[in-house]
C-alpha cells in the first residue's frame, strides 16, 4: 500500500465518516434531551436523499403526502387537547403553523416537481419536507410516553422504524438511486488528488457542527436543550417545556439525517433501507461517547468512517462485519469504567 492508496482511503473514510458524525451527533442529541434512542434517524437519511432524487426525476416524493397526513393526524391531536384544556386562543395559531403551514409546503412541492427548478432549491424543498417529520413523529409516538422507561422508548423506537422503512418502500421502490455530483472540481496536493464532492460534505458537516455549537451555547433554544438534557425536572420547574425540548430535539435530528442523506446520495446509491446501516453506524460513534459527549461521539464516527474504508481495501466482503465488531470492547470498556446504578438511568 502506497501513500497514493492511503490517501484515497482516507479521504473516503474521512467522507463517510463526516456523515456519520452529523448522524452520530443526531443520536446523542435526541438520547440526552428525551432519552429515546432514535433507531429512525437512518431513515431521515434515506428518505433526504430519496426525495431529492424525486424532484430531480420530476416526481412529487411519496414523503409529501406523509407530511400532509401527519400535519393533518397531529393538528386534530394539538387542537382537542386545547379545547380540553380550554384553550381556544391558541387555535387559530396552532392551525396555521401546524396545518396550513406544512400543507403550503406540500402544495409548492406539487407545483415544482415537474418544473426541474435549480438543484439548490430542490435540497431546500427536501428539507422542507423531510424535516417538520420528526416532531410530528414525536407527537404521534414518544411524547405521551416521555416519562416512560428507557426500554419502552427503545421499543417503540423499533416500531416507528419498521413503519418508516416499509413507508420507504412505498413511497421509492426497492431500486437504489443517485444524483449527479453537485461539484465536479478537484483538488490536487502534488500527485494526491481531493475530490471536490468529498471536500464539500466534510466542509459542509463542519459548517453544521459550528452552527450546532452557536445554537447550544448563544441561543435560548438552545440552552433549554441542554438544561433539558441535564435535569428533565428542573427544567420543567424553571418553565421549560419538555415537551417542546422532544419536538425540537427531533426536528434537528430529522434535518441533520436528511441533510447528511443529501451530501452522500451523489456519492452512493441510496436504497429505501439504506439508512439503516448508516444510522448504525452513527450509532457505533455515538455509544464511544456514551451517548451523552458530543466530542467522543463525533470521534467514534469518524474512526468509524476510516475503519470503513481501510477494511474494504483488506476483507472487502467483512468491512460491515469489522465495523460492528468494533463496539463490542467499546461496550467492554464502558461497562467497566461506568458505575451501574439503577437500571433506567
Amino acid at each position: 500500500m502506497d501513500l497514493s492508496i492511503i490517501a484515497i482511503l482516507a479521504q473516503d473514510g474521512l467522507t463517510n465518516g463526516a456523515v456519520y458524525v452529523l448522524v452520530a451527533l443526531a443520536l446523542v442529541l435526541v438520547f440526552a434531551v428525551t432519552r429515546i434512542i432514535f433507531l429512525p434517524q437512518g431513515e431521515f437519511v434515506a428518505f433526504g436523499a430519496l426525495t431529492l432524487v424525486a424532484f430531480q426525476n420530476g416526481v412529487l416524493p411519496g414523503t409529501a403526502w406523509l407530511l400532509a397526513v401527519l400535519a393533518l393526524l397531529t393538528t386534530a391531536l394539538d387542537v382537542r387537547a386545547a379545547l380540553l384544556a380550554g384553550r381556544r386562543r391558541v387555535l387559530t395559531r396552532m392551525v396555521l403553523v401546524k396545518l396550513v403551514l406544512p400543507l403550503a409546503v406540500v402544495a409548492l412541492a406539487w407545483w415544482a416537481a415537474p418544473r426541474q427548478l435549480p438543484v439548490f432549491l430542490q435540497v431546500v424543498l427536501s428539507l422542507a419536507i423531510v424535516a417538520p417529520l420528526g416532531p410530528m413523529i414525536y407527537r404521534l409516538a414518544y411524547q405521551r410516553l416521555a416519562n416512560a422507561k428507557v426500554l419502552i422508548l427503545l421499543i417503540v423506537s423499533v416500531g416507528v422504524h419498521f413503519m418508516m422503512v416499509g413507508l420507504g418502500l412505498v413511497f421509492f421502490g426497492p431500486e437504489g438511486s443517485r444524483v449527479t455530483p453537485y461539484v465536479d472540481a478537484s483538488l490536487s496536493l502534488g500527485e494526491l488528488q481531493f475530490s471536490g464532492q468529498s471536500l464539500m460534505v466534510i466542509a459542509v458537516s463542519l459548517l453544521l457542527i459550528l452552527a450546532l455549537a452557536f445554537f447550544f451555547s448563544r441561543t435560548f433554544y438552545g440552552k433549554a436543550l441542554i438544561a433539558t438534557a441535564m435535569n428533565r425536572s428542573g427544567a420543567r420547574l424553571m418553565g421549560i417545556s419538555t415537551t417542546m425540548a422532544g419536538k425540537l430535539s427531533l426536528f434537528m435530528a430529522s434535518f441533520i439525517g436528511a441533510l447528511s442523506g443529501i451530501l452522500i446520495v451523489p456519492s452512493t446509491a441510496i436504497y429505501y433501507d439504506s439508512g439503516f446501516l448508516i444510522g448504525l453506524k452513527g450509532f457505533v460513534g455515538a455509544i464511544l461517547g456514551g451517548l451523552i459527549s458530543y466530542p467522543l461521539a463525533a470521534l467514534g464516527a469518524v474512526m468509524v468512517g476510516l475503519l470503513e474504508s481501510f477494511s474494504s481495501f483488506w476483507a472487502s466482503e467483512y468491512k460491515e462485519v469489522i465495523v460492528f465488531t468494533a463496539i463490542i470492547p467499546i461496550l467492554l470498556w464502558r461497562s467497566m469504567t461506568t458505575s451501574h446504578g439503577g437500571g433506567d438511568e
